[in-house]
């Protein structure tokens, strides 16, 4: 009943910058919190960055001063900023909602993941 899209995943090199989208959309009551996560292989899923419906923000420590989130409430969308990009960075991003989607009912939802590639 949500559905998330995301975008913007591609091939960079180390140094680079990439800007990375989530849309969210369907049967939406509410967002709680939309956020940013990732998976690379042969690793666990970690946060990267996310925003609560207060605005608070929150950064996985091994991106902090590097990426900046943000979200557009009106059109339930979040965005990712990624700047100097490491090879470390490579990975599925993931986007992740925690919402309503009637007054009651509260779900997390995953989107399909954009690839990061950082490489020379």
């Amino acid at each position: 009943q949500v559905q998330l899209v995301e975008s913007g995943g591609d091939l960079v090199q180390p140094g680079g910058s990439l800007s990375l989208s989530c849309a969210a959309s369907g049967r939406i009551f509410s967002i709680v919190q939309m956020g940013w996560y990732r998976q690379a292989p042969g690793k666990q899923r970690e946060l990267v960055a996310y925003v609560n419906s207060g605005g608070s923000t929150q950064y996985g420590d091994s991106v902090k001063g590097r990426f900046t989130v943000s979200r557009d409430n009106a059109k339930n969308t979040l965005y990712l900023q990624m700047n100097s990009l490491k090879p470390e960075d490579t990975a599925l991003y993931l986007c992740s909602v925690y919402a309503y989607t009637t007054s009651r009912d509260f779900d997390n939802y995953w989107g399909q993941g954009t690839q990061v590639t950082v490489s020379s």
